[in-house]
């Protein structure tokens, strides 16, 4: 039996600004943070997922050209996290215009609700307390 099969792939990026610091989205009703990452969509590639989620999640948009592949990592029993990176510099000093597009039906209302309600960059440290643990060892064991 192929359990493989069976494994979703989320892909994802890892927006790095000038001073070495992640991108990091609020998960709406929740204390913790993530990075812009999501499902696969069937038939969809790798590249133009992360890309997709990218732009959902926060409104950001960049050539593929920009998207470096980090490649394929465990992350839980039933997916694995498929990432890339694309340096900003200093592009991205300000975060007040990113917007998430992407929503989900609220646990007691119903209502449509952004997966993402606010965004920050985090330093390393940061990542650490922010996220939740398996994703900040995922991303703590990554150079960025």
């Amino acid at each position: 039996m192929n359990r493989t099969a069976n494994i979703g792939v989320s892909c994802g990026t890892l927006v790095v600004d000038g001073a070495g610091r992640l991108l990091l989205g609020h998960v709406t009703g929740t204390p913790k943070w993530d990075i812009p990452k999501g499902l696969q969509d069937p038939g969809e590639d790798l590249l133009a997922a992360a890309m997709r989620e990218l732009d959902e999640e926060t409104g950001l948009a960049f050539d593929a050209a920009r998207f470096v592949e980090l490649g394929r990592f465990a992350y839980r029993r039933d997916k694995c996290l498929h990432l890339y990176k694309v340096d900003v510099g200093e592009e991205l000093c300000d975060l007040g215009h990113l917007v998430c597009r992407s929503f989900f039906p609220h646990h007691v209302t119903g209502k449509d609700t952004p997966e993402m309600d606010g965004f920050r960059w985090a330093t390393r440290d940061e990542v650490a307390k922010l996220c939740w643990p398996r994703m900040a060892a995922r991303l703590l064991s990554l150079a960025w």
